[in-house]
C-alpha cells in the first residue's frame, strides 16, 4: 500500500454545518491512519483553536494554521512560522475602514481584535478559543502571521484594493468566505505549507488527497494529486480548480463519505 497524506480544511468542509467533526468523519480519520495514511488539517483558524479538533480526533495529525502562516508537527512542535513584514502590518492595521469592519491579527500566541464583538465567538465555541481586545495603536506589527478584516464584502472589497496597490507584491490576499478578507505574507498559503509537508514525508503531489470549500484553499487544492471540493463551496472556487472532482456537503459529512469509497472502508 502506497501511504497517502490526507489533508483537509475544516469549516465548510470537515466540520459539519454546527462547526463540528461528526462520529464518522472520526471513525474514518482514524481507520486511515491505522492503516499507515497521514493527515494533516490546514484552516485559516489559529493553531490553538485547530489543536482541539486534532485532539478529538485522537490520531497523529500536522496543523496547518493560519493559512500556511504556522505548520505544527503532530507532537505540537512548531515546524515553519511566516510572518508579515512589519511595515506591511503596520499599514494594513491602519488602514482606513468603516467602524463596522472588524480588524483581527493572527500571532503566534493568540487572536487580538480591534474591539470587542462577542458574535465572533460563534465559529469558536467548541473549542474556547477567545480573542484579545488591543486597540489598533497598541498593536505590535512584529510577529504577525495574518491580518483579517470582517464585515460587508463591498467594504472588504476597497481595503482589498488600497492593499493590493500599497503592497501587493508582499501580501498573500485572499477569502476565507465573503465577509472574511485574509492577508498574508507574500508566497504564503496552504499549497506551499502543503508542499513542504509533503517534501519531509517523502510524498509526492501525487499522494495526496486535499479536500477544501474556499478561495483560501484554491493553491492547497492546485497542488495535490486528487483535490476534491465540497458542495457548498464559493462558486468560484470551481473554476479556479477545474480539475477537482465535486463531492456532497459539509453538512452531511461528505469527505468522511468519499474516504470510505475512495479506500473502501
Amino acid at each position: 500500500m502506497t501511504p497517502r497524506l490526507i489533508v483537509s480544511d475544516l469549516d465548510g468542509t470537515l466540520l459539519g454545518s454546527d462547526h463540528r467533526l461528526h462520529d464518522s468523519t472520526i471513525e474514518v480519520l482514524q481507520e486511515l491512519v491505522r492503516q499507515g495514511h497521514h493527515l494533516a488539517l490546514a484552516s485559516g483558524r489559529h493553531y490553538h483553536d485547530m489543536r482541539v479538533f486534532r485532539d478529538e480526533l485522537g490520531v497523529p495529525a500536522h496543523l496547518i494554521s493560519t493559512n500556511g502562516a504556522y505548520t505544527h508537527d503532530p507532537d505540537d512542535g512548531l515546524v515553519s512560522a511566516s510572518h508579515l513584514n512589519p511595515d506591511h502590518a503596520h499599514a494594513l492595521i491602519h488602514l482606513p475602514r468603516p467602524p463596522q469592519v472588524r480588524l483581527n491579527l493572527y500571532r503566534e500566541a493568540g487572536w487580538h481584535v480591534d474591539a470587542e464583538a462577542p458574535h465572533l465567538l460563534s465559529l469558536h465555541a467548541s473549542t474556547g478559543f477567545r480573542y484579545e481586545v488591543v486597540p489598533p495603536e497598541q498593536m505590535d506589527v512584529n510577529g504577525v502571521g495574518k491580518v483579517l478584516y470582517l464585515g460587508d464584502p463591498d467594504a472588504l472589497a476597497e481595503l482589498e484594493a488600497q492593499a493590493q496597490a500599497a503592497h501587493g507584491d508582499g501580501l498573500h490576499i485572499t477569502y476565507s468566505t465573503v465577509d472574511s478578507l485574509e492577508i498574508m505574507a507574500g508566497g504564503v498559503n496552504k499549497g506551499v505549507a502543503l508542499a513542504a509537508l509533503l517534501e519531509s514525508l517523502g510524498l509526492t503531489a501525487a499522494d495526496c488527497l486535499a479536500f477544501g470549500d474556499n478561495l483560501n484553499d484554491t493553491e492547497m487544492l492546485t497542488l495535490a494529486g486528487e483535490a476534491q471540493v465540497m458542495a457548498n463551496a464559493h462558486p468560484a472556487l470551481f473554476d479556479r480548480v477545474p480539475e477537482a472532482r465535486r463531492i456532497g456537503h459539509h453538512g452531511e459529512a461528505a469527505v468522511a463519505l468519499f474516504l470510505k469509497q475512495r479506500f473502501g472502508l
